[in-house]
């Protein structure tokens, strides 16, 4: 039976799911603080994302599209929340333009506008947010590699 806060959680754009999703991880480094595997915030933040009925998944593949082919081993998003943004975790010391780079790529390949790069190896979060946006051809598709 769908709970009454479905319907609100299907209509929610980009922005509010980020907003949802940093709520969360807030909540996630306060709680456990720096230091942990990544793997071990993946699992906690994508519990604390499905409690507010969220809709998450953990290691999704994304295919890569290169010259008429396709490749089922492009890479896996580590979080896709309600299909639309995806979130790279770290547990580093800090980010480097990197991955932000990566994340920029992943969100091209998959066709998605929002990915939220997040590092829970800082000592205050707050340091380690980064919002990525992916820039949408005119007619609202994906850029093409």
């Amino acid at each position: 039976m769908p709970h009454a806060t479905d319907a609100k959680v299907a209509t929610l754009s980009e922005n509010e799911i980020a907003e949802r999703v940093l709520d969360a991880a807030f909540r996630v480094h306060t709680n456990l603080g720096p230091g942990l595997l990544e793997s071990v915030y993946e699992v906690i933040l994508s519990h604390e994302l499905r409690k507010t009925g969220l809709a998450v998944e953990r290691q999704r593949p994304i295919a890569i599209h290169y010259e008429g082919l396709t490749f089922d081993e492009g890479f896996r998003a580590d979080l896709i929340v309600e299909n639309l943004v995806i979130i790279e975790l770290k547990s580093i010391q800090a980010l480097a333009p990197v991955h932000s780079k990566q994340l920029l790529t992943q969100l091209r390949l998959a066709g998605l506008k929002l990915g939220l790069l997040i590092n829970f190896g800082e000592e205050r979060l707050k340091n380690g947010i980064k919002r990525v946006a992916n820039g949408l051809r005119d007619d609202g598709g994906p850029l093409v590699l």
